[in-house]
């Protein structure tokens, strides 16, 4: 088998897949070059020592060593340290392969090739393929200016506290915007935690950030009117991104491809109160990116079908007439990013051969 197709095989067991397509091997012949694809079929998607990549692929370890940190420089494998030692472990192709090398921006022909590359992969295979079936990857998190104290029940529900529970804050560009540019929405504003976060720093795709500025981000974003979402699990936020309906790979799932599935909306919706309302259509006109407010006989109306509880109307609202209120059925948030990776791998049929490359 050709070392590119049986590479992709292996990234399409996990959870958001890599489906075969002219397109995808394409991209991925633009990011290995065959030496380092030969050394990736041999890994995990567990961080590995250098002793043992080199052993799977029969190299020596000063071989291996080099090559792998040539592929974590190039952002397409992960690197993390532990007890002094450096640990290599596969990307999945969302979030990592796509993402991670257009963060610097895409500043060479290469980079602007490889990104209107995905768009046309997104567009083909590789957004049905993330799509949940039927549990998400990503979720909405509300804007956290939106919730009033009686909602304010779940740390998982408040995407400022995913800010304060950080150990390790790093700030990159979104990928997506830089690869599409439908928008001139700020692109500074993608929020990646603990040790992807840090593996970008120290790679130079992204810079480390304190929490202030972290949170000065989510203004930023709440601003421009974009939609929080991250990981679909409430332990913890691997990253926030602040995601707009023209370029963002998880809200084109819905706004462009029309899958039910695309993303989790949050246990939220948005309720007018009409005798409060002045029927001025900020609502609709410029905070919803969903479609899902119009004005009828002067009033805003929410369409709850499509609302996804972003929070976006409320925090604009001049008469302070729209709150959220909870769902009256919530989707289920999976306990912890395992379980909800197992649960997706499961659902889409992949599961065993996922458990085999994780016990590489």
């Amino acid at each position: 088998m050709d070392v590119y197709e049986e590479l992709r095989e292996i990234l399409d067991a996990y959870p958001s897949g890599a489906p075969k397509s002219s397109v995808f091997d394409e991209i991925i012949r633009s990011l290995f070059t065959p030496e380092e694809a030969a050394i990736a079929v041999k890994m995990s998607f567990l961080p590995k020592s250098v002793e043992f990549i080199a052993a799977a692929c029969g190299l020596s370890e000063d071989k291996a060593e080099e090559q792998l940190e040539a592929m974590a420089d190039k952002v397409i494998v992960f690197c993390r340290q532990k007890d002094g030692k450096r640990l290599y472990g596969l990307l999945p192709t969302i979030p990592g392969l796509f993402e991670f090398p257009l963060m610097k921006g895409a500043d060479t022909p290469e980079l602007k090739k490889l990104g209107k590359l995905w768009e046309e992969y997104h567009d083909e295979a590789m957004g049905a393929s993330f799509s949940g079936n039927p549990t998400p990857l990503v979720r909405v998190v509300p804007v956290s200016r939106s919730l009033d104290t009686q909602n304010r029940a779940h740390p998982y529900e408040e995407v400022s506290k995913f800010i304060d529970d950080a150990d390790y804050i790093a700030l990159a560009q979104c990928a997506c915007r830089v690869s599409i540019g439908k928008c001139d929405a700020p692109k500074d504003v993608c929020i990646i935690f603990g040790g992807p976060g840090r593996f970008l720093a120290e790679r130079g795709y992204a810079r480390e950030i304190s929490k202030g500025e972290a949170h000065k981000v989510l203004d930023v974003a709440e601003d421009a009117g974009l939609i929080h979402t991250s990981n679909n699990s409430a332990d913890k936020a691997s990253l926030i991104c602040n995601c707009c309906p023209c370029c963002c790979t998880i809200l084109r799932g819905r706004t462009k491809l029309h899958l039910p599935h695309a993303f989790a909306v949050s246990p939220f919706e948005a309720q007018v109160d009409a005798d409060e309302c002045s029927g001025c259509a900020t609502c609709a006109d410029e905070r919803c990116k969903m479609d899902a407010i119009e004005i009828i006989d002067e009033k805003a109306v929410v369409n709850a079908e499509n609302c996804v509880g972003c929070g976006l109307c409320v925090t604009a609202c001049p008469t302070a007439s729209i709150r959220l209120v909870r769902r009256a059925e919530a989707p289920h948030i999976p306990s912890t990013v395992q379980e909800m990776g197992l649960k997706i791998a499961g659902e889409k049929g992949k599961l065993q051969k996922f458990i085999e490359i994780l016990k590489r």
